[in-house]
């Protein structure tokens, strides 16, 4: 197993948030798989596991151009550790919900695992999480967001299918 001075994994790390901090701007999701290398491995607890950069790409696009995904504007990080014998850093991602008019943070959180190959790139990321959690909250995102006239029709129809 190769380890990384943890100078080279925080500047990684660094570049990982900027980078996913532009791509989650502009909406030109297919960029977030440039950040792996060619064979890296995703695995998503609700969506399964994606073999591969082009993988990644289809499946990243496919997800965050659909409400919920879409309406995320942010990934802050709300902690991190550095395993630098292992190339990896774990990290609390907030998914932020744009504000629906109440002022509060709205959205949930998973834990991410970020495996290093070097170069820059990533070989392995796993998100772990509990998708009722993700279910709940944008369900109470959307109820203050309908109270203030912030829906959307990708939200509404969202809701149709999702809600209760």
């Amino acid at each position: 197993m190769t380890t990384w001075p943890r100078a080279e994994l925080e500047t990684a790390f660094r570049d990982y948030q900027d980078e996913v901090e532009r791509i989650a701007g502009s909406g030109d999701w297919a960029r977030f798989a440039d950040l792996f290398t060619p064979a890296a491995t995703y695995r998503e607890h609700a969506y399964g596991d994606f073999e591969g950069r082009e993988a990644i790409r289809e499946w990243i696009v496919r997800t965050m151009t659909a409400f919920p995904g879409s309406a995320m504007p942010h990934f802050p990080i709300d902690w991190y550790v550095v395993d630098e014998e292992r190339g990896r850093i774990v990290c609390e991602v907030w998914n932020d919900l744009p504000d629906p008019g109440d002022g509060q943070r709205h959205g949930a959180s998973n834990l991410t695992i970020l495996t290093y190959a070097g170069d820059g790139l990533w070989s392995r990321e796993e998100d772990v999480y509990n998708p009722a959690t993700f279910l709940r909250a944008t369900k109470r995102w959307y109820r203050v967001a309908q109270q203030h006239g912030r829906t959307t029709p990708d939200a509404d129809a969202w809701m149709a299918m999702f809600g209760g």
